[in-house]
């Protein structure tokens, strides 16, 4: 017999349990890359999850007497239930204090409006319209996000725009100098998100003026990436000076 066929049943159940979810979780990966994001995301969670009880039940099997004898053989089964339970720990962690909101704009009085994005954006996307309560629910949670000033006049500004996107990985699907707007998709590395940013710019008597917004494609909450994407953006954009 073998050392596999000597090992108690509970041993050998966490070695095909860890390693099955293991391999489950780059199939979720590949599930919302193909657009069935909310199956997907579901498989992803559950891999995480179920990693993690896979260690739990491990560390109680490895804290039994009787079990003494193949405590080694039980760490290594569980070591293949890491990956996940890190995983499920920095989604839990990640998550922050963030609204149940995903469309994000520097100017909430007038926020910059989408030209072509309704034509690239599939069936099921979120909608386009800014809600009062998702502008309510800003204001409070990104207080900073505030329209940028710059002294570059309208065309210089236009072009640097432009620039800072490509130079972020946005792609460009519309651009127009005359009404001063760009829009552009960002695409998430891992999961393959598609988030819609408009670019607006245009003139008053402090100068310049750029504003964004950008809005996920799917999703409720977008854990911050929206508001972070404008910080980058803006970030990038003053470098350039």
């Amino acid at each position: 017999m073998t050392d596999k066929d000597n090992m108690p049943k509970v041993v050998n159940w966490i070695g095909y349990l860890a390693i099955t979810l293991l391999v489950t979780i780059p199939l979720a990966v590949l599930t919302v890359r193909a657009g069935a994001w909310q199956q997907g995301l579901l498989l992803y969670a559950l891999s995480c999850l179920g990693s993690l009880l896979v260690l739990l039940v491990a560390g109680a099997v490895m804290a039994l007497p009787r079990f003494a004898h193949c405590r080694s053989a039980v760490r290594n089964r569980a070591l293949l239930a890491v990956p996940g339970s890190l995983l499920l720990l920095s989604l839990v962690l990640g998550r922050g204090d963030y609204p149940p909101i995903h469309d994000i704009t520097t100017d909430l009085d007038n926020p910059p409006v989408f030209a072509a994005a309704g034509q690239v954006r599939g069936k099921g996307s979120n909608s386009l319209a800014l809600k009062p309560e998702v502008i309510e629910a800003q204001a409070a949670a990104y207080p900073d996000l505030k329209t940028l000033v710059t002294r570059d006049p309208i065309e210089q500004a236009f072009e640097r725009a432009l620039e800072t996107a490509a130079s972020l990985g946005w792609e460009v699907y519309h651009q127009d100098l005359n009404a001063g707007t760009i829009e552009a998709v960002d695409t998430t590395a891992v999961m393959a998100f598609k988030d819609d940013v408009v670019i607006r710019i245009n003139t008053d008597a402090d100068g310049t003026l750029v504003d964004l917004r950008s809005v996920s494609r799917v999703g409720i909450s977008d854990l911050g990436a929206n508001a972070a994407r404008i910080r980058e953006f803006f970030q990038a954009f003053t470098e350039q000076d």
